[in-house]
């Protein structure tokens, strides 16, 4: 006799898949409230307490834990041992295992964390020669078809199995991460899954795929139109979303280019921060993304459409925004569900393994005046409105901003003062009046030559976490050119 034991949680499509089953002459076992069903529907099953003569017991943490259903799941056909044994013990070969496990990520309770239907799938993924495993719903209808036409072979089987024994994995490093109060314990466990596989990586001729850890951000994302996402998009404008996080009193908008902000400002109005935002560097805007804080509407929307870009990010759009973006086939318009989360830890691969540290979510530990002028009322404003950007840049990383918008970037140099030359550059080059304008900086400057550099562009304030050890200098160069200095105490390195 044949047998195929079903034992499932998620209940969708099993009635058919078993009903097929059945058809190819296989006897059903089951267990609870998965045999009521079967039952229910017109199915011959026998109950697993009938067939290993011993009882559910313990509330059902104890079912299927019992010789007779794991040795005929395990029972190698090809071992004549294996098979005399079985024979004697009066244990029936189980050749199809359908089983799918508590949903603890959705209710984590000690109560279910799931230890037979673990035991069920990986002792039948370990006999895959001889025993089909499955572990998802979406792999009913093909295998189901394959065993009709009798197209099963081992490479399905094996394909089966390792999805098998991806489930169990993730479902333990779920409740490893649970159980666990140390972000950093001596064996980490990162599961994922694939959410779709890009057309190819940072460069055409890289492979990638996309995998998510969390269901907020891009591991539970909207996208209303727009080609396929790619892996530089999906960068990028992460990058975008994470900047703009560090403004919730008014609307802001942050445009990104290569995951750095090239165009970022705040306004009364989502239009009115995008105008600004895009003013700063409309060059280096151009192909880029743009996020949102607030609602994109239509007015807002609409200028959009003048312009080329790739993606756009927000936590809402209005129905006339979705419109008027549909007008732009290709422009890929996106909507974060759970807006505003960001996760706990950052994973960065190297070489071998990964840096995993804590997320970057605060601004400064202390906001301390250190030079003989303090910042005026307006200064002060722009220079956390500098701070909140320039922690989002790549380092060596200088931000001027003034009147709510960046007016000058300098990312990513080997040296502090040319990303201030730069910044300064940027703002010329596009009209930008600096004088009275304000500086961040993402580390300490080294030497005062940064802060000279910024004079000489009309900066009269600048915002830095100290801590070099000559920070006196730079304090008294600051001094002598009457600008007003703050010290953070934190630093924001980005790499």
């Amino acid at each position: 006799m044949k047998w195929a034991l079903i034992s499932v949680y998620k209940k969708e499509g099993i009635v058919d898949f078993a009903k097929r089953l059945q058809k190819l002459g296989y006897s059903i076992l089951s267990t609870g409230n998965t045999a009521k069903l079967l039952k229910d529907n017109g199915l011959k099953v026998k109950e697993v307490s009938s067939y290993t003569g011993f009882p559910e017991i313990l509330d059902g943490r104890v079912k299927t834990l019992h010789p007779k259903i794991h040795g005929g799941i395990l029972a190698d056909r090809d071992n004549k041992e294996h098979l005399t044994t079985i024979e004697k013990l009066d244990i029936e070969r189980i050749d199809v295992v359908i089983v799918n496990l508590y949903p603890f990520t959705e209710s984590p309770s000690v109560e279910m964390i799931d230890i037979g239907g673990p035991a069920l799938v990986r002792a039948a993924a370990k006999n895959h020669k001889h025993v089909v495993v499955v572990v998802d719903p979406e792999d009913y209808e093909w295998v189901a078809d394959k065993m009709e036409k009798g197209e099963l072979d081992l490479s399905c089987r094996k394909k089966l199995a390792a999805k098998a024994f991806a489930v169990t994995s993730a479902y333990d490093a779920a409740v490893h991460q649970w159980l666990m109060d140390d972000q950093f314990p001596e064996i980490k466990v990162l599961s994922m899954h694939k959410v779709f596989d890009p057309r190819y990586g940072e460069n055409p001729h890289q492979k990638a795929s996309f995998y998510r850890t969390d269901d907020f951000g891009f591991g539970s994302f909207i996208q209303h139109q727009g080609k396929e996402l790619s892996y530089n998009n999906i960068n990028d404008a992460n990058a975008a979303y994470e900047l703009i996080l560090e403004f919730d009193e008014e609307p802001a908008c942050a445009i990104i280019k290569h995951t750095n902000p090239c165009g970022v400002a705040v306004g009364k109005t989502a239009k009115e921060a995008f105008q600004k935002a895009f003013s700063g560097d409309p060059v280096s805007a151009y192909g880029g993304i743009v996020a949102f804080n607030r609602i994109v509407d239509g007015e807002t929307a609409g200028l959009m459409l003048e312009h080329f870009f790739e993606v756009v990010v927000a936590p809402e759009y209005s129905r006339e925004a979705l419109k008027l973006f549909s007008e732009k086939k290709n422009l890929r318009v996106v909507e974060f569900k759970g807006w505003g989360r960001l996760p706990t830890l950052t994973y960065k691969s190297v070489t071998g393994g990964f840096l995993v540290q804590e997320t970057d979510a605060s601004l400064y530990t202390s906001m301390e005046v250190v030079t003989q002028r303090e910042p005026t009322e307006e200064e002060l404003e722009q220079l956390i409105f500098a701070y909140k950007v320039v922690k989002h840049v790549k380092s060596n990383a200088i931000v001027f901003a003034k009147g709510g918008m960046v007016v000058g970037i300098g990312a990513g140099q080997t040296s502090r003062v040319d990303s201030v030359k730069i910044a300064g550059m940027k703002a010329r080059t596009f009209g930008h009046n600096t004088d009275g304008a304000v500086m961040a900086s993402d580390a300490f400057f080294p030497f005062p030559d940064g802060i000279e550099e910024a004079a000489k562009c009309g900066i009269t304030a600048v915002i830095q976490p100290g801590g070099s050890i000559r920070d006196k200098e730079v304090i008294d160069k600051a001094n002598q050119l009457g600008m007003a200095m703050v010290f953070t105490g934190m630093r924001h390195f980005k790499h």
